[in-house]
């Protein structure tokens, strides 16, 4: 009996749970949680977005800021904002909006953020914390998928399990999070890209497919075993004339084809994508929450 793995649904949940912890830091004499974003240029993908993430921080009780900055920014001014926003010490946590324009230098921006406030999770210091099972912030993307495998009971101890796309953002964290000794955790995992030789002979012994890679409804019915859990992390516009938009949403994944094998899969929309900006909440509540500890200690 197959079942969605439905993003939208458990987002609702974990908000409320957001919202009340809010409620107990602010009724302790605690300051509320502060997540700034900065979006450098106007690519409509990151404005709704961040648009999106503003109006999620106003949803569970935090502060928010925006930091507008022109495409055309050098690097250097950029730095200089990100290390304003690492000594203010009224921000906990603050990403800064990809992609960024072609004449910055991507790794640079990353490293100068403060790992404290890294709620991205994209720092190397939170993905070399991430490697050897020790607290730090997850990626945004692959903390929800974590989320939703366990909150929804899907066993992956001892599982084989396949990650399409080696992207530092969603499949090389995804694979190092499923094979480490946790719960969820403990597979056989295996990592593909476009170097793999047989990609089908890997994906259809896969108890457990995990897709990122970019490509609209790559996935299909053969690919996949009886039974599987699919995670379909890739969303693209498809010309479609029949929409008002022009366009349809759709997946890494033939998800009409593949989802009738599957024990659970995620849809598109409505599955992972919503859980990533829940998971920026949960790593800004931390963020905020260790800021604490630490006073209380000092």
């Amino acid at each position: 009996m197959m079942q969605l793995l439905s993003g939208k649904a458990l987002s609702k949940v974990i908000i409320e749970e957001v919202k009340e912890e809010v409620i107990a830091l602010i009724a302790a004499g605690k300051k509320p949680p502060h997540l700034a974003a900065i979006l450098v240029g106007n690519d409509g993908a990151s404005e709704t977005y961040v648009g999106h993430k503003v109006k999620m921080c106003e949803q569970v009780g935090f502060q928010s800021s925006l930091i507008r900055l022109a495409a055309d920014i050098s690097e250097a001014a950029l730095l200089e904002e990100i290390a304003q926003l690492n000594n203010n010490p009224d921000i906990d946590g603050f990403i800064v909006q990809l992609p960024l324009p072609k004449h910055i230098d991507v790794d640079k921006v990353t490293l100068a953020i403060d790992y404290r406030k890294d709620v991205d999770g994209f720092h190397p210091i939170n993905m070399g914390k991430m490697a050897q099972n020790m607290p730090c912030f997850l990626p945004a993307t692959p903390y929800g998928i974590m989320q939703l495998l366990e909150r929804n009971g899907v066993e992956t101890s001892g599982k084989e399990c396949v990650v399409i796309g080696r992207s530092n953002i969603v499949g090389t964290p995804m694979s190092i999070l499923l094979s480490r000794n946790n719960q969820p955790g403990n597979c056989t995992v295996t990592l593909c890209h476009s170097r793999t030789k047989d990609l089908l002979a890997h994906t259809q012994r896969a108890d457990i497919l995990v897709v990122a890679l970019g490509k609209a409804e790559f996935v299909t019915a053969d690919m996949v075993k009886e039974g599987a859990v699919v995670i379909d992390v890739g969303i693209t516009r498809v010309p479609d004339a029949s929409k008002k938009r022009g366009y349809r949403l759709a997946g890494d994944v033939k998800f009409d084809e593949v989802a009738p094998k599957c024990s659970f899969i995620t849809p598109v929309p409505g599955g992972v994508g919503p859980m990533t900006v829940t998971s920026l909440l949960m790593n800004t509540l931390k963020a905020a929450k260790n800021k604490i500890s630490y006073q209380e200690e000092v």
